[in-house]
């Protein structure tokens, strides 16, 4: 009972930092809301038993992904961001609200068809979850299906992208 409490707290908080990300004006304030919803999804992690999927979202995405779009706000000029605010029409309302009922409507009929609740069992999580080690042995190891390589040349790539933001901004800063 305590689990669907603290569930429902959690879904409420993500809801709502959800919304508030996307109807804000400020492009700040957006990334702090995404930081809210991405740490309340690390703790349905938690609530639901993933030890590891939770302080992974946390580590990576609450952590690394948010704090990169901060620098990728910070690097770029005043200039370009000043036409981003963009007045709601009516129009564009309505053609949003369809585009997402059509999505929904899309969502429930592949979960109806595909009768997930009759073919589902529900064991208990740490019966399913793998042992930390055998994830961490596949995450840095070097044989096959382990994942050190492709790690190593994501950070140089994001390395790259870095240094290329900076050089960017700093380009304007001459003008």
């Amino acid at each position: 009972m305590a689990n669907l409490i603290v569930f429902c707290i959690l879904a409420v908080v993500i809801l709502g930092a959800a919304i508030a990300s996307v109807l804000t004006a400020r492009i700040m304030r957006a990334a702090t809301f995404l930081l809210l919803v991405l740490f309340g999804i690390a703790g349905i992690y938690f609530v639901l038993g993933y030890t590891f999927l939770g302080a992974a979202q946390i580590s990576i995405y609450a952590g690394g992904i948010t704090i990169m779009y901060i620098f990728a706000i910070n690097l770029m000029s005043k200039h370009s961001l000043q036409g981003l605010v963009e007045q709601f029409k009516g129009k564009r309302v309505v053609q949003g609200a369809l585009i997402s009922l059509v999505g929904l409507a899309t969502v429930l009929v592949v979960y109806l068809k595909s009768e997930f609740l009759a073919h589902a069992q529900f064991n208990s999580v740490a019966d399913l979850e793998l042992p930390v080690q055998k994830i961490g042995e596949a995450l840095v190891g070097s044989e096959k299906y382990q994942y050190v390589l492709p790690f190593e040349l994501i950070s140089v790539f994001l390395l790259a992208c870095i240094i290329g933001g900076i050089m960017i901004a700093r380009k304007e800063d001459k003008k």
